[in-house]
């Protein structure tokens, strides 16, 4: 069974999270993505889940590390600066190797910054953003459709690695309004979770923490979670590309940044200039490989974001030289300028 129908970026990420079994949320408002929050505030309620507007997002992390202690499907939701706020709770539900669900619309910053959209949380979604060796696994959708089926992912992923997982969009997605298909074949039922603190039910009590005091032992439990990070970047890196032959020009980029960039890769094509796009779902793991043999088929590489070279680095790490670079911080491309940057890149 499928529904389909016209949806607000925010109701339907929403709505795909209680789909996909989410049963506890907790945030605070915070603009452009308070309309999660808003949304899940009586939507909960009919699902006989547990809704908590808290009184900060530090507060709002800690009731999630509670509510996935306890075995249950849980999600927050925030902008850029409150997910800074989180980073501290984040770190550890990663060190605990709690499942969660953690959205990030993004917005302009460093500090308050503003409501405009941004790609600026790129570095800190991608290398953990908080304390300690530890990652989280990051989506980055580019479509209203695409952040529902990323909804239904992320719980699934969160419970295989028993790890946090970051959905990493900024307010167009959020705020913009698209035909949007819901499909009960995506949810993935959560796993029995035996670690879980349910009471001890005539077993031995359980223990779940973060602190390692013991001689090695924490070194162990890093190497352990450094295993388990690499075992992701094996089974899980998601791209989507278009190439064509002897390309003269392939551009990278994620997200909205992408969304645009193809209306201006139709009108260099029609004009003669060959031009091809990667862009990776998985911004953690990278789809490192698919990049480096996509862009062997290209004379040369043009990233584009929506900030001042963040995925930049990553990109120029993995091919091992410096691609041209089109930055837009806190600001929307436009197809025209990025059509010029092609004329003036080639």
């Amino acid at each position: 069974m499928s529904e389909k129908r016209l949806w607000k970026g925010c109701d339907a990420v929403a709505e795909a999270a209680i789909r996909a079994g989410c049963r506890f949320f907790a945030g605070y408002p915070i603009t452009p993505q308070s309309q999660i929050l808003e949304y899940m505030s009586w939507r909960m309620q009919e699902v006989g889940g547990v809704f908590i507007q808290s009184e900060s997002e530090l507060a709002a992390i800690n009731m999630v590390m509670g509510a996935s202690i306890a075995g249950f499907r849980a999600m927050t939701a925030s902008s850029s600066p409150g997910i800074s706020l989180m980073q501290e709770g984040i770190s550890y539900m990663a060190g605990m190797e709690l499942p969660a669900v953690i959205v990030n619309v993004n917005r302009g910053g460093p500090g308050l910054g503003g409501i405009q959209p941004n790609q600026g949380d790129y570095f800190q979604a991608t290398r953990g953003g908080g304390h300690g060796d530890y990652r989280t696994l990051v989506l980055a959708p580019s479509t209203v459709q695409e952040a529902v089926r990323c909804v239904f992912d992320a719980f699934a992923l969160a419970d295989k690695y028993r790890n946090p997982v970051v959905i990493l969009m900024d307010g167009i997605i959020a705020q913009m309004m698209e035909s949007v298909e819901i499909k009960d074949e995506w949810y993935v039922p959560p796993p029995e979770k035996p670690w879980a603190l349910r009471g001890c039910e005539g077993r031995d009590p359980q223990i779940i923490k973060s602190l390692y005091l013991g001689p090695g032992e924490l070194t162990q439990h890093d190497w352990k979670l450094y295993r388990k990070y690499q075992l992701m970047k094996e089974e899980l890196c998601w791209e989507t590309y278009e190439v064509q032959e002897d390309m003269d020009l392939l551009i990278v980029a994620f997200g909205t940044a992408a969304r645009v960039a193809k209306t201006a890769i139709k009108w260099a094509n029609s004009s003669g200039i060959r031009v091809g796009m990667f862009r990776p779902i998985t911004l953690f793991p990278y789809p490192e490989e698919a990049l480096r043999k996509t862009a062997s088929l290209a004379k040369k590489v043009l990233v584009l974001e929506m900030n001042t070279g963040q995925m930049l680095e990553d990109v120029e790490r993995i091919l091992g030289k410096k691609p041209d670079f089109m930055g837009k911080p806190s600001d929307v491309f436009y197809p025209e300028e990025i059509l010029a940057k092609i004329e003036e890149s080639i």
